[in-house]
């Protein structure tokens, strides 16, 4: 396993961290514990949760884990989330003081922690002033209950705002952005990723197998069955059968990952995350998994090498869809000429 700093800050984490979105809900604790076991015996050291797993828990599971091995709990950096409801009051939900204040504590206290080492905010808070959002960040960093805070799902300009407005006020910075990002999801390469790149700020990609699509546990035509995410709910949001199986660009990625998997000799989920990892501005990336051989064969990823021919091949079977303004050939040529003075 390699390691990196967590965003602009000097933590060091894994390359690749396990997400628990499935422990209490595909995943029993004793499998969630032996899924624990196996990430942190391969180096592993980036924990990613939520307050809004399974209801809160996957923090429970995580805590229980925790006490039971105190030798390597001292070695992670445990992250999780607030900003969705936990109860059914009007403060029960946001980025409000009042909410974060008790979302805090109450994941604390489930994870069984005095400290959190990374509080992401789950997404963005149109009701809330940033600058409250902020001013109780950095007054949690200052008390010594998380060492550093970043967000999720958060477009390209609320990010900017969040980092200028913190800078403003002298606010700790945000060191990380947690977005959906993968072969099948690159829309984030054109605001996201440069205004990450532009602060500083380490990506932490979720669903970096868009939903197992990405695994190559699915053929053209054929609806998926079974104990898979699509087979138990073949409309599942964005990740949903009909949509991508219609769409050629789905199975042109599929296609050159497994073509490129083949001649590895490794599986298509290692491909996929092997290209995700070398992206621009990804500190780790998020594993899910609902057994321990999932999680194995994807930390496999950090032994696979791509070639820059089968990187571009990847690149250029994935390239997103754009209009020709502002992010095709006509909003380059504008902007090349903006640089003139010309409109």
């Amino acid at each position: 396993m390699q390691y990196r700093t967590l965003g602009g800050s000097g933590a060091a984490v894994s390359e690749q961290a396990l997400g628990t979105m499935t422990f209490g809900a595909e995943a029993t604790e004793e499998t969630s514990h032996e899924i624990l076991d196996a990430y942190v015996g391969a180096g592993g050291t980036f924990i990613d949760t939520a307050d809004v797993y399974s209801a809160g828990v996957s923090e429970t599971i995580i805590g229980h884990w925790l006490a039971e091995h105190p030798t390597e709990a001292a070695q992670l950096v445990i992250a999780t989330k607030g900003r969705f409801p936990m109860g059914d009051g009007p403060n029960d939900v946001g980025l409000s003081r009042r909410h974060l204040r008790t979302a805090l504590d109450a994941s604390l206290s489930r994870l069984g922690v005095d400290h959190i080492d990374l509080y992401q905010m789950h997404a963005w808070d149109a009701h809330t002033p940033i600058e409250e959002t902020l001013r109780f960040l950095d007054d949690a960093v200052s008390a010594g209950k998380i060492g550093y805070y970043g967000f999720s799902n958060y477009l390209g300009w609320q990010l900017t705002k969040a980092v200028h407005v913190a800078k403003a006020h002298g606010f700790a910075a945000p060191v990380t952005l947690q977005p959906q990002y993968n072969l099948l999801v690159r829309d984030i390469e054109h605001e996201v990723v440069p205004a990450a790149l532009d602060a500083n700020i380490g990506l932490l990609p979720w669903s970096p197998l868009g939903g197992g699509w990405l695994s190559g546990k699915y053929e053209r035509d054929v609806p998926p069955t079974g104990s898979t995410r699509l087979g138990e709910n073949p409309t599942r949001g964005m990740e949903a059968w009909q949509e991508r199986n219609s769409d050629e660009r789905t199975w042109n990625v599929v296609d050159a990952v497994k073509e490129i998997a083949d001649g590895h000799g490794v599986s298509s989920s290692q491909v996929a995350l092997r290209w995700l990892g070398d992206r621009p501005a990804v500190t780790s990336v998020i594993l899910g998994a609902r057994t321990v051989e999932q999680l194995r064969d994807n930390m496999a990823a950090t032994d696979l090498v791509l070639s820059d021919e089968e990187t571009q091949r990847l690149t250029d079977a994935s390239t997103p869809r754009v209009d020709d303004y502002p992010y095709g050939t006509a909003g380059v040529a504008q902007r090349h000429r903006g640089l003139s003075g010309a409109h």
